[in-house]
């Protein structure tokens, strides 16, 4: 059996963070933050690991992402979406369409 270290440092630098805005079938938005987006994307839509808000409404669709190369970085941008309102989130989603 051949095992690979890599130091915790080099491990984080090579992850990348997706902070992401889902539509879900009432029409309404959802911010969240993920590492793996095709993973999370797919839990919000049929597993119990999905957001407790995302669950009565299903099915959601991928509307927008961003990328960051740190959780930090990450987290201050969802927390910035999070207070957009509706109507300057949607602008976000029309500027990549």
């Amino acid at each position: 059996m051949t095992y690979w270290f890599i130091k915790k440092e080099e491990f984080f630098k090579v992850m990348k963070y997706y902070v992401y805005l889902l539509k879900c079938i009432d029409n309404t938005l959802y911010t969240g933050i993920t590492t793996d987006l095709q993973r999370r994307l797919k839990e919000h839509n049929s597993s119990s690991k999905g957001a407790k808000y995302t669950k009565n409404r299903r099915p959601v669709s991928l509307e927008y992402y961003e990328e960051y190369a740190d959780r930090s970085s990450a987290s201050k941008r969802e927390a910035a979406i999070k207070k957009l309102s509706r109507k300057e989130k949607l602008l976000l989603i029309e500027a990549v369409s």
